[in-house]
């Protein structure tokens, strides 16, 4: 039996490390073919697995070429502005919900989580003609506006709020502190898991933004990272450069590599505690 169970958990373990090396040999190949020179990349018949002649050429093309610096200035400022937005809308809705007391809270939360049934094509077809009649295109309030609030994102910190003891209000009313202080001071730090979790899971859904900025955006003094890849395949030196296209985008996932490997047992953490009631 014991044979039996070493057996099994090897096996589990050789699949697991199997796997892994499957998901995650496109990002070797990717970091492998940026430190390929032009000539090199071009002259291999047969892709190699090694890089006998490491270069960084193609990071400096990247910076040098094509307006990559600006994209990611652009990203950092959208996705800082539009997180902060969000995580203090979402904070207080999921106040709102999990702790006042209003007539039909019920009805109207079971409304807006009704919201999350709708396609998102329809949501950005209708923000596009929102945003249009505003003559907000190309402009960062054009970008920012419709990333501000999220139906799941609200529900998680609402549930997780639940969570908290009745006791720790009361108490906090005997000491006389407001709702408002109540929520900042006491709330948000027993809480802290899920509002980490929130502001990663924006920050990365930000950074990866394509469709809305694409839709919304034509002038390049406005593209975020994800358009301005596809600028440089399409009108830079991506088609034909792909040691160099490879390197602009291992320079833009870089910080969202290491913000998951810093957080990721937060963001576990966070998801657990927000989706378990009781």
């Amino acid at each position: 039996m014991k044979n039996k169970h070493l057996l099994k958990k090897i096996c589990i373990h050789v699949f697991l490390a199997f796997w892994a090396l499957v998901v995650l040999f496109p990002f070797y190949w990717m970091v492998l073919t940026s430190f390929k020179s032009y000539g090199s990349y071009n002259s291999e018949y047969i892709p190699k697995l090694f890089v006998s002649s490491p270069t960084l050429e193609n990071y400096i093309s990247a910076f040098s070429e094509v307006n990559l610096a600006g994209y990611f200035g652009n990203t950092v400022l959208f996705t800082v502005i539009t997180t902060g937005v969000m995580l203090f809308v979402t904070i207080l809705a999921a106040y709102a919900f999990a702790r006042l007391k209003f007539k039909g809270k019920n009805i109207v939360f079971t409304l807006f989580l009704s919201l999350m049934m709708i396609p998102n094509e329809l949501v950005v077809i209708t923000n596009f003609v929102t945003i249009t009649n505003w003559n907000l295109r190309n402009t960062f309030m054009g970008l920012i506006l419709p990333s501000i609030t999220s139906v799941f994102y609200i529900y998680l910190l609402k549930e997780n709020f639940e969570q908290v003891p009745e006791e720790l209000y009361k108490a906090a009313k005997v000491d006389g502190l407001s709702d408002w202080e109540y929520l900042w001071k006491v709330l948000l730090p027993v809480c802290s898991p899920t509002v980490v979790t929130i502001t990663i899971l924006k920050v990365i859904e930000c950074w990866n933004s394509y469709v809305w900025p694409r839709l919304i955006t034509d002038n390049e003094k406005y593209y975020l990272v994800s358009n301005g890849i596809q600028e440089i395949r399409e009108n830079g030196f991506g088609r034909e450069n792909i040691p160099a296209m490879m390197a602009a985008v291992v320079v833009i996932s870089i910080p969202l590599i290491i913000l998951f490997l810093l957080f990721h047992n937060k963001i576990m953490e966070g998801v657990k505690r927000g989706g378990t009631k009781g």
